[in-house]
């Protein structure tokens, strides 16, 4: 090892100070990787972790709460909270009702944000020892006793922020309550409004419902032994469950999970590419060096130390790589959360602008990451290195060049790739697809010498009376294993931002199609924009009915629009109560994978979206049983469960990653009592006046809510088809501009390879030239034939590219979205784009070859030829 080091400080630097360039390349791609991926994870893992505390702070540390088994928004009967402060191994009962709705400032006016604010409804006098930080601090204007007033609440920092004035107003339904700002709580997080459960009760209309009771056990005792003792009990109900706390992180965890590991695996695009730089620059080096190898075997150097010294100098590339990366990931993700918060297009973590967390463990693995890529990159040149034949290199006769097929290999690795494209996930995670991926890329890249071969050969007839392009087609055909390394790098970088760009396209066409299909009316009004809000902010059936006569309306449809939970290892699904009929015509906006099935006689037919199948195992042809105990939650108990819930279709839903069920409904309201609004859909008459029909509709809200002032008015959205499909592509767009980025960098780490790579070569081929010239080749058409195969190299490997990418693209399209997002799409292919890159990076190798041969053929050809090597 002590010699691996002398060399790599004499004989390795001259190497590496010879040619800064061509290795600087190496490392910035590394450091672009490690740099990209590391920042991702940190903006991922700094929102997670202020979500994480943001969770605690308002759920405190109870040992087990006792929740609605749905999670829907019925909840619990308070009548649990005296049987459980009774029983013997409860040592604390703390009720809590949390209501998620708008709130107004005291002086709002046309241009004031709604707020979305999360109201908790607590007993100040037990959830101190629970909750902490949800205790009410009085102001010190306020009186002790304003924590128990029916209409009085304490704002954490957040809310305060965002609600000046000593009074909130909170949208319920189109009205607006005030209540009075006594004071402050410490929760962190988003806004949060504290206030007595008794008064919040009250206040939204749930006598006698909680949403949860926080438990604290006597020290002890059993808490499985606990659990199972009352889920066992006879008189347990049946809509209640006890459950460990976290429950809302660990969803939150799994409703982002699969947008957080393919960004990462998407980050990681970049160090995939630059392994294959590190390749390219080692094995032209190596090539370039092999008499200096060869020498050193003979000196002593075994075969075994010649592969450690590559590696060693493959290592110091990747080293420095990582650690110029984990630098610059911090400050890109430091930069990210300042201007961005911990959105990354998603939409999981909006709002925030969370504190950095800098994980040193995390640091040292990415790191890890990049210095393993350099590693894997230089192995095939450190081998060539190792069975290099020394006697024959000094002599000429043999150098390290790259072995010239790999064809068995090449197909061995695409059929793994097919094959494990064809495996479920694991733990969620497409982790099979992400391996096919990266076979089918490699196994493609291995056979380049091979399609080098197979293509030249055919072309070289065409030539044969055209000297220049015959010397550079028949060099091209002999030395293919070098055109493979040389074009490596590009193949991996534009099969992958081809598959990016399909994979992006057809998603997109995907949404437009659908979009298309959801939007049938002119006109969508809305009352709530957040999931959460949508028992607080609503329709109430009179202003429905109202808005359906006013003037240059046709017909109305409307919608509501209820959360439950089905699984509480899964995020809650959306239940959609909506007009279908008997789903003929244009299947009344739902766009069904294919024809729905007859309802049989007695049964209620529903149509669930793809995650539903996927993740709940809902079927089409099957009952679904999981609706009942939401409905019965819903009617507070005094539904019989007599009516079961048929799968009549499937349908796509791009908007709702985790599950959505759609059902008729009269059926929704009659087996619920809820016949409330979220939604309403607009079909207009031809010459109606659409900003006068808005205003009308505003004038209806204020007339009804008896708010001259024009609050009311101002607590809905309204929409167009076209503004709504328009706000969707962009969120759509803006979704995928991190992708965008992506196949930018990769794009730029292949080039900069294909530039390492030729000018390497070319400077290399100094005596070749000077050949050339001596046998009478001016210097232009030198640089013609040099020109000539970076034309013939990088066309082949844009083909080649172009190939894997379409491969690697059904893979991501039909595997790797479906198993990580539960929804299917069809394949779209954007032709122009794809021509566009494969033509650039044809245009940029041969202006690339150019160059580096016009400074080469520059030097004395005759000294050239004359050189010892």
């Amino acid at each position: 090892m002590q010699t691996l080091f002398a060399l790599l400080t004499s004989f390795s630097w001259q190497e590496l100070r010879n040619h800064p360039w061509r290795n600087a390349a190496a490392v910035v791609s590394v450091m672009l990787g490690v740099a990209l991926a590391f920042a991702v994870h940190l903006i991922n893992a700094s929102a997670l972790d202020e979500f994480a505390q943001a969770v605690r702070s308002v759920g405190g540390q109870p040992d087990l709460e006792l929740r609605a088994s749905t999670g829907s928004a019925g909840g619990i009967p308070d009548t649990l909270l005296g049987r459980m402060a009774r029983h013997p191994d409860v040592a604390l009962a703390s009720p809590v009702l949390e209501i998620s709705a708008y709130a107004l400032g005291p002086n709002p006016n046309a241009n004031t944000p709604r707020v979305l604010l999360r109201l908790v409804g607590v007993d100040a006098l037990q959830v101190a020892q629970i909750s902490p930080d949800l205790l009410p601090l009085p102001g010190a204007s306020a009186d002790r006793l304003d924590i128990f007033a029916p209409d009085t609440v304490f704002l954490n920092a957040n809310a305060r922020s965002r609600l000046t004035g000593d009074t909130v107003q909170l949208q319920w339904g189109m009205q607006l309550k005030t209540l009075r700002v006594a004071g402050s709580v410490r929760a962190s997080g988003a806004p949060l409004a504290v206030m007595d459960v008794a008064a919040a009760q009250d206040l939204f209309g749930k006598p006698g419902r909680l949403t949860r009771l926080d438990l604290r056990l006597r020290a002890g005792v059993d808490r499985d032994a606990f659990v199972r003792a009352q889920h066992a009990s006879p008189d347990w109900p049946a809509q209640a469950t006890l459950v460990e706390p976290g429950d809302t992180l660990e969803r939150m965890s799994t409703l982002s999970r699969a947008y957080r590991v393919n960004l990462t695996v998407l980050a990681l695009v970049a160090l995939f590419t630059g392994g294959f730089l590190v390749f390219s620059v080692l094995a032209l080096s190596v090539s370039r060096r092999a008499p200096q190898f060869a020498l050193l075997g003979v000196l002593g150097l075994t075969g075994g130390q010649r592969l450690g010294l590559v590696l060693l100098e493959a290592a110091v590339l990747g080293l420095a790589g990582s650690v110029l990366g984990i630098a610059l990931g911090t400050g890109l993700a430091s930069l990210a959360l300042r201007l961005l918060g911990g959105d990354l297009g998603g939409g999981f973590f909006a709002g925030g602008a969370p504190a950095l967390q800098w994980n040193p463990l995390a640091a040292l693995a990415f790191a890890t990451l990049g210095l393993l890529a350099a590693l894997v990159g230089a192995w095939w040149p450190a081998r060539w290195t190792q069975g290099l034949p020394a006697a024959q290199t000094l002599k000429g006769l043999g150098t390290a060049q790259a072995p010239q097929s790999h064809v068995v290999l090449a197909a061995a690795l695409l059929v793994a790739g097919g094959l494990l494209a064809l495996l479920p996930p694991v733990w969620g995670i497409p982790l099979a697809a992400y391996a096919s991926v990266g076979l089918i890329l490699v196994g493609g890249i291995a056979g380049l010498p091979w399609l080098v071969g197979v293509v030249l050969d055919r072309v070289a007839p065409l030539v044969t009376r055209q000297a220049l392009p015959l010397l550079a087609v028949e060099r091209a055909r002999r030395v293919r294993g070098s055109a493979a390394v040389a074009v490596s790098g590009v193949v991996a970088s534009l099969s992958l931002a081809v598959a990016l760009t399909v994979m992006v396209a057809s998603f997109r066409t995907s949404v437009t199609q659908w979009l298309d299909t959801v939007l049938p009316a002119s006109l969508y009004v809305r009352s709530s924009a957040s999931a959460s809000t949508q028992d607080t902010a609503y329709f109430d059936p009179a202003f429905v009915q109202a808005a359906a006569r006013l003037p240059g309306v046709q017909r109305l449809g409307s919608q509501r629009n209820t959360q439950f939970l089905p699984d509480p290892s899964q995020p809650a699904v959306t239940l959609i109560a909506r007009p279908l009929g008997s789903m003929t015509g244009a299947t009344r906006g739902l766009p069904l994978t294919g024809e729905p099935l007859p309802v049989p006689a007695g049964q209620i037919g529903i149509y669930v979206s793809e995650a539903m199948v996927d993740l709940h195992g809902a079927r089409p042809g099957t009952v679904y049983t999981p609706l009942l105990k939401h409905f019965q939650a819903l009617a507070l108990d005094k539904y019989d469960g007599s009516a079961t819930f048929f799968i009549a279709g499937v349908w796509r839903d791009y908007s709702r990653q985790f599950g959505t069920i759609a059902m008729e409904q009269a059926d929704f309201q009659r087996l619920s009592g809820d016949n409330r609004v979220n939604d309403i859909a607009l079909w207009l008459e031809p010459d109606a006046d659409l900003p006068a029909l808005e205003q009308s509709l505003r004038d209806l809200a204020n007339a009804q809510a008896h708010t001259p002032g024009g609050e009311a008015g101002r607590l809905m959205d309204f929409g167009s088809a076209r503004e709504i499909r328009a706000t969707s592509l962009r969120i759509f767009d803006r979704s995928f501009a991190v992708t965008y980025w992506l196949q930018a960098v990769a794009i730029g780490i292949g080039l900069f390879g294909v530039a390492a790579s030729f000018s390497a070569q070319v400077l290399a081929r100094r005596k070749e030239f000077g050949l050339l010239v001596h046998l009478g080749l001016t210097r232009r058409q030198v640089l013609r034939v040099v020109a000539t195969e970076g034309l013939a190299w990088t066309t082949l490997g844009a083909m080649a590219g172009l190939g894997l990418g379409l491969a690697v693209a059904v893979v991501l399209v039909h595997v790797v979205n479906p198993q990580s997002f539960h929804w299917t799409m069809e394949l779209t292919l954007p032709g122009w784009r794809l021509l566009a890159l494969g033509a650039s990076v044809v245009l940029a190798g041969t202006l690339t070859a150019w160059l580096a041969g016009r400074a080469a053929a520059g030097r004395d050809a005759v000294l050239a030829v004359k050189e010892d090597w």
